[in-house]
């Protein structure tokens, strides 16, 4: 009996049952008259590869139930998450608004960012109406947002004089006076040496 081959919807054959195909491709191709041993043989065959489809799908079904368990305990199992949507992504599934909603809250781990940019592609993809019923949809999808305020930047405060050229003197600056300078202290008066000398 064919196996599913992963949850991509590969299937493995043995031997056997691809001896089975190669006699049925055979039949189909050159029409010839088939035994009765090979219609139980392609008829056991088709019956086969009906279980094994739905197994398949079982399989599916069960990868899609362990995102969705992933999915709500994030962001602890965000590497799991991540993981496995990449699997489903691989086999078939179409990411759902919630994944969206995920992968834009993990858009700080690298792959995340790039799974979500591949999910939306998948998503513009599978609607009719292109990228503006995309863009109408990622609308309702996401709640209106304020534009964010950007932290005003001070401007510069004007050069009040421009730099002087390279190579020109500076021009010297005049000192500023001392007090001493501005309020000279006048000198005692001194008398004279000769009333010095008579009082002596």
């Amino acid at each position: 009996m064919p196996t599913p081959y992963g949850s991509r919807g590969g299937l493995a054959f043995g031997a056997e049952e691809l001896r089975v195909l190669r006699r049925a491709l055979a039949l189909a191709l050159h029409p010839s008259p088939a035994t009765a041993d090979d219609v139980q043989d392609c008829l056991r065959l088709a019956a086969s590869l009906d279980e094994a489809t739905r197994e398949s799908l079982r399989l599916r079904a069960f990868l899609v139930a362990d995102l969705g368990r992933y999915r709500a305990a994030l962001p602890g199992t965000a590497a799991g998450y991540l993981a496995l949507l990449e699997e489903a992504l691989g086999a078939g599934y179409r990411p759902q608004p919630d994944d969206l909603a995920a992968l834009r809250a993990l858009r700080g781990n690298p792959t995340a960012a790039a799974l979500l940019r591949h999910c939306e592609r998948v998503r513009l993809t599978a609607l009719p109406g292109g990228l503006a019923t995309a863009g109408q949809e990622q609308e309702r999808e996401e709640p209106q947002k304020k534009p964010e305020e950007r932290p005003s930047t001070p401007h510069p405060a004007p050069n009040p004089s421009p730099a002087p050229a390279p190579g020109t003197p500076r021009p010297t600056r005049r000192p500023v006076p001392t007090p001493g300078e501005v309020f000279p202290r006048r000198k005692p008066a001194t008398s004279p040496p000769d009333q010095h000398l008579a009082a002596g």
